[in-house]
């Protein structure tokens, strides 16, 4: 007998589908939240003031997100319109302790990192008379462990609620495959809720693909990657030392194991935007021997979003998209128009690493490396992609 076709579970991604995610800065009051997004947008809110209550309304920027192959191909190609990719990032007002029953601002914030996809959480490791702390000294795992049971406290209460909404569906009793299904739901609802109870937050649970779809919908705070920003003085930066950095390595090891801890001088990154020219900026960084850490963190944004990208290049135009790894032709062809999607027919795809390494379409061409894909064709990070699509129905 021939081996049982073995059928391949459909991977089911926690977080919403689509290509158009945003991330969110989060973090207690005063610890350089709004100081940074400054830094990355490069785009002026106005002095942050120094108390815990300065931003109310998330502030919203799209920023470039930095690539070598879209410098690159946009060299190759010397087009008259260059479109980069774009991360859209929020700066989320400052969370307190209690945050989670509503103290100081605490119901908005939470609804304001609840609308985001990801999270970059700001932590401060630097020492300054003048920066009032919420909490009144410079202590970051502590700072750490109130973001955190704030997040999962609030989380608690969002499914709870889902729960109860639930039982009253499966009150009503009956044998229907409706009635199966809710209540498959209400115990995947009950296994969440003894999760985050058990003090872990959702993002680090083991969960199979029919549980993810449950949770999905529910939008949960601690379902969200995060990527930690320790913020330090500029001194401890350049020197690359920090008295809390060993701590903080080590919560983050012991509670979120995996999340990428980033380094960054918030102080250093907003002197940078001072400069006029790139030039005075990479002239700066070589004087006092560090790099800005803002690409950097952009691109972990990226890879904790699970988000890839694929090119069309010509003389007009290069631009690079921004597409869900593991999606498909079709989908891809729908980024750039919904129509495509529909009328999708084929793909003509080859990877930027065979131009880069041929130098030419023709080369790669005469390597056999130039692909015609149909609608199964999964596109990689770093496709050049040539859609052919039919007309659309009127």
């Amino acid at each position: 007998m021939p081996p049982k076709k073995v059928v391949e579970e459909k991977k089911v991604l926690l977080g919403r589908p689509g290509n158009n995610l945003k991330s969110g800065i989060v973090g207690l009051a005063n610890v350089g939240k709004s100081t940074l997004f400054q830094a990355i947008t490069k785009c002026n809110l106005g002095n942050p003031a120094n108390f815990p209550y300065a931003t109310i309304d998330p502030e919203e920027a799209r920023v470039i997100v930095p690539d070598e192959r879209f410098d690159w191909l946009c060299e190759k190609y010397k087009p008259k319109s260059k479109v980069p990719a774009n991360l859209t990032v929020y700066d989320i007002a400052g969370l307190t302790r209690g945050a989670s029953t509503g103290a100081g601002l605490g119901n908005a914030f939470l609804s304001h990192i609840r609308a985001v996809d990801a999270i970059f959480q700001v932590v401060r490791a630097f020492d300054d008379a003048e920066i009032i702390h919420v909490e009144g000294d410079v202590n970051p795992t502590r700072d750490l462990d109130i973001i955190s049971e704030e997040l999962r406290l609030k989380d608690i209460e969002f499914v709870e609620k889902a729960l109860e909404n639930q039982k009253k569906k499966t009150r009503q009793g009956g044998q229907s495959l409706q009635m199966k299904q809710w209540k498959e739901e209400e115990a995947t609802i009950e296994k969440i809720l003894a999760h985050l109870k058990d003090g872990k937050e959702v993002r680090k649970g083991n969960w199979g693909p029919k549980e993810i779809e449950v949770i999905n919908p529910l939008f949960l705070l601690t379902a969200k990657p995060v990527v930690y920003l320790v913020n330090l003085s500029e001194r401890d930066y350049i020197r690359k030392k920090n008295k809390h950095l060993p701590a903080i390595a080590k919560w983050v090891q012991d509670n979120a194991t995996g999340d990428p801890l980033i380094p960054i001088s918030v102080s250093f990154e907003e002197r940078l935007t001072r400069f006029e020219t790139d030039a005075e900026v990479e002239e700066e960084c070589k004087n006092v021997g560090a790099q800005s850490a803002l690409p950097k963190l952009i691109v972990q944004m990226r890879k904790a979003l699970n988000l890839g990208s694929f090119f069309t290049v010509g003389p007009d135009e290069v631009r690079q998209w921004t597409i869900r790894n593991g999606t498909k032709a079709p989908q891809a062809a729908g980024v750039i128009h919904t129509d495509f999607e529909k009328t999708f027919i084929q793909a003509i795809v080859y990877n930027y690493s065979a131009l880069r390494e041929l130098g030419d379409e023709s080369e790669v061409r005469a390597k056999g490396k130039i692909m015609t894909k149909g609608k199964d064709y999964v596109v990689e990070d770093g496709d050049i992609l040539l859609i052919k699509a039919g007309a659309a129905k009127g």
